[in-house]
C-alpha cells in the first residue's frame, strides 16, 4: 500500500452567478465571452419569478450557449424546469428541497445545496448525495456569516470529505481568501457585474486571484501576506 500523499486539489473554478434574468437576450450575447475569458466551470442561473412556461423559455435560451462555451448551467431553485430547459442542474435552498429534489436530478444531473446553517447540515446534504455544498450565501434577510467563519468552514470541509465546497464571495479580497481556504469552487455573482471596469475585467482579475491563493497556500506560505490587494493603500479598509 502506498504511503505518498494524495494529490494535491486542483486550484478552484469560477461559479458565476447570473443577475436576476427576466429577458435573457443580453446574456445570450454576452455568457460566451465571459465564459471564455477565465476558468469558469459553470454559470448559476437567477431567473425572476414569474409562471414555469416562462422560466423555462429562459432556461432553454440559455443552457445551449453557456454550455457550448464549456460550461454548466445550474438553475437557482426551480428543480421542476431544469430537464425541460436543458440545465445541467439545480442549486437547492436547504436540506429539505434537496430531498425532495434529488430523485428528479439524480443520476443525470447536478444537486448542489446551500442554505447550510450547522456543521451537521453539512454532512447530511453530503450523504444524501449533493454534488456540492455551499457555504457563505446570504440568508432571507441578507445575513451572512463572516468571511472567517465562512473560510473556516471550507478549511473544515476540504480537510475531511470528497464532495466538492463551493465558497459564496462578494468580493476580490473573500474570492482569494475562500481559495485560500480550500474551496473547489468560488461563486462569484453581484460585484462582477456591478464593476465599472465591465464583468469580463472583473471576472479575469478574480479568477488570477484565487489561482494565486492556491498556488501560494500549496507553497505553504501565509496566504494573507499575498492578498491581491495588500499593495493597495486603500485596501488597508477592508474588513
Amino acid at each position: 500500500m502506498s504511503n505518498k500523499p494524495p494529490p494535491p486539489r486542483p486550484a478552484p473554478r469560477l461559479y458565476l452567478a447570473t443577475p436576476v434574468v427576466d429577458d435573457p437576450a443580453t446574456l445570450v450575447a454576452e455568457l460566451p465571452e465571459l465564459i471564455a475569458s477565465a476558468d469558469v466551470a459553470a454559470v448559476l442561473l437567477r431567473l425572476k419569478e414569474t409562471d414555469q412556461r416562462t422560466m423555462t423559455s429562459r432556461v432553454k435560451a440559455l443552457a445551449p450557449p453557456v454550455q457550448k462555451a464549456g460550461a454548466a448551467l445550474l438553475v437557482d431553485g426551480h428543480p421542476d424546469i431544469v430537464a425541460r430547459g436543458g440545465a445541467d442542474g439545480a442549486h437547492l435552498p436547504g436540506i429539505a428541497v434537496l430531498k425532495e429534489a434529488l430523485p428528479s436530478l439524480k443520476p443525470d444531473r447536478i444537486a448542489g445545496v446551500g442554505g447550510l446553517t450547522t456543521r451537521h447540515h453539512s454532512m447530511d446534504a453530503g450523504e444524501m448525495g449533493a454534488d456540492y455544498v455551499l457555504f457563505g450565501e446570504p440568508d432571507a434577510k441578507g445575513q451572512r456569516p463572516s468571511s472567517q467563519a465562512i473560510a473556516e468552514r471550507l478549511d473544515w470541509w476540504a480537510e475531511l470529505f470528497e464532495p466538492p465546497c463551493v465558497g459564496f464571495a462578494t468580493t476580490l479580497d473573500e474570492a482569494y481568501d475562500f481559495a485560500a481556504s480550500g474551496a473547489d469552487f468560488v461563486l462569484v455573482g453581484d460585484f462582477i457585474w456591478a464593476d465599472p471596469r465591465g464583468p469580463k475585467a472583473a471576472l479575469i482579475e478574480v479568477d488570477a486571484a484565487i489561482k494565486k491563493a492556491h498556488a501560494t497556500a500549496l507553497a505553504g506560505q501565509d496566504p494573507a501576506s499575498q492578498d491581491p490587494a495588500s499593495q493597495d493603500p486603500a485596501s488597508q479598509e477592508h474588513g
